[in-house]
């Protein structure tokens, strides 16, 4: 059976029940009216792409696919293609825009092709045009889908489905600087690490010669806030990002791929004259070295269109303070929105004196242990008094996290400490883990849910991203971290520290 075949569906009471759907209409045929309508959406975009669906082999067709991100028609061509899967002989090719910028955007070889996305919007396509007809008991519908996998719970949480304009989600804007990360494995038999005599740790491979490597993954589209932008979109957020890109590949991949995940990306501004951010990272092990360049952007603020819940800030160029004040006018202008504060690295060079009023204006803010101690001047062993130093400087809800020994949050007048979930594998990279925290605690109380739910929240999200490459493959949608939760040892909780 031609949807049996494409959603890889091996339910050995699959094609019963999809007949026995199809008499519930009537034998209306609202299978056949399906398929036709994949065959002609594919058809259609391979024929605009210059194949012949006749000849063209399913390599072919990956590659040309994938070759719509490199070349920036992926959106214009595939945008409306969200169910279309095709099988030309030797499995399912998903001409959905989410799996094939994710292909293009880790290279994946055709055997590694991902299709998740594609069966996951045809399944519930199928489960809509069986659920809307006129015949069908809607509950009947849901139940039989649901026997043989046509409704699976991820799907219900699947981002994508949610509408940009569906009120009823919250908004948040993430400000910040966007990179292309290149992740590059050391080999463990020409690398070190050596430790000089003031303790500082040094990442040795051999020098003035041609040290071979594992592997080399490139990562578009990554950073702290877009980091942010894609875990909350996942949680079901209506998000946009305001960010700086070049006129290059680079940034044409990276704007595919965050209008894919969901992203609002009107606010992110290309500069003709300048390329994107590019970022090498050094894997040794599970730690990483990052080598980093930052491109000088004009780094103008932008009214949103709509005013967001809220607005999350993170990453930023050095060179763009002035953003940062027009940003706290518009904060002035509408106290109703509540903002989220990450640190990063030219905030603590700025020092607490400058940001003051940014810390004054914080809802929350989220950083290390290291950090809130530079920024509050108080001693890094004593929490209690880092959380009281940066509620002193007027913010609401401190986070500092420690680590390997878990998180503190400080809100409501107590101060609770929060364990790491634990991780089912040793972890496989750091990056990212920060971000994932971070923007799952503001993405569950933008949706409403309470602090202690944050709190159990965020270290999930911040495990499932440490065991994959990059910081945003191992991102969560709600349904797969509720799983967690049900499956987390009884001493996974919040302890108030008295």
């Amino acid at each position: 059976m031609f949807l049996k075949e494409l959603l890889e569906n091996d339910h050995p009471l699959f094609t019963v029940t999809m007949n026995k759907l199809e008499q519930a209409t009537g034998n209306a045929g609202v299978d056949t009216r399906l398929v036709a309508d994949i065959t002609q959406k594919a058809h259609q975009a391979m024929r605009s792409l210059g194949l012949d669906p006749s000849d063209t082999t399913g390599i072919e067709l990956y590659n040309t696919l994938k070759n719509t991100v490199r070349t920036g028609r992926a959106e214009t061509t595939l945008g409306s293609l969200g169910y279309v899967v095709l099988n030309l002989g030797d499995g399912p090719i998903s001409f959905n825009l989410q799996d094939v910028i994710e292909n293009a955007h880790h290279e994946l070889a055709y055997v590694q092709r991902q299709t998740g996305h594609g069966k996951r919007h045809l399944r519930m396509e199928i489960v809509k045009r069986y659920a809307e007809h006129d015949r069908t008991h809607d509950e009947i519908v849901h139940k039989l889908a649901a026997e043989i996998g046509l409704k699976a719970p991820d799907d219900e949480a699947y981002p994508v489905i949610l509408p940009a304009s569906d009120a009823k989600a919250p908004s948040l804007l993430a400000i910040g600087d966007i990179f292309t990360d290149v992740f590059i494995q050391l080999r463990e038999d020409i690398t070190k690490v050596e430790t000089d005599e003031k303790g500082n740790e040094w990442l040795c491979i051999p020098f003035g010669s041609k040290p071979p490597y594992e592997d080399a993954i490139p990562v578009t589209s990554v950073g702290p806030s877009p980091n942010a932008a894609v875990s909350v979109s996942k949680l079901g957020l209506q998000t946009s990002l305001m960010a700086w890109l070049g006129k290059d590949r680079t940034g044409e991949e990276s704007l595919a791929y965050l209008k894919a995940n969901g992203i609002d990306t009107n606010l992110i501004s290309v500069d003709p004259d300048q390329k994107s951010n590019c970022y090498y990272v050094l894997r040794y092990n599970a730690e990483r070295t990052i080598l980093v360049k930052n491109e000088n952007y004009s780094y103008a603020w932008q009214e949103p269109s709509a005013v967001p819940d809220w607005i999350y800030l993170s990453l930023i160029s050095k060179s763009a303070w002035l953003l940062h004040e027009d940003l706290l006018r518009y904060l002035d202008a509408h106290p109703e929105v509540k903002f989220a504060f990450q640190p990063g690295t030219f905030h603590f060079e700025w020092g607490t004196e400058k940001l003051k009023p940014v810390y004054a204006r914080s809802y929350i803010v989220i950083m290390n242990r290291e950090e809130a101690a530079e920024v509050t001047g108080k001693s890094v062993t004593a929490v209690k008094e880092l959380a009281k130093g940066l509620h002193e400087l007027g913010v609401k809800i401190a986070v500092i996290t420690d680590g390997p020994k878990g998180s503190y949050a400080s809100y409501d007048d107590k101060l609770v400490k929060m364990p790491n979930y634990p991780d089912p594998a040793p972890p496989l990279e750091r990056t990212g883990a920060g971000d994932a925290f971070a923007s799952t605690i503001v993405a569950a109380l933008a949706l409403g849910e309470s602090m202690e739910t944050a709190l159990r929240w965020a270290p999930i999200n911040s495990m499932s991203v440490v065991q994959k490459i990059g910081a945003q493959a191992g991102l969560l949608q709600r349904s797969e971290l509720e799983k967690y939760l049900l499956e987390a040892p009884a001493e996974y909780k919040a302890e108030e520290l008295r």
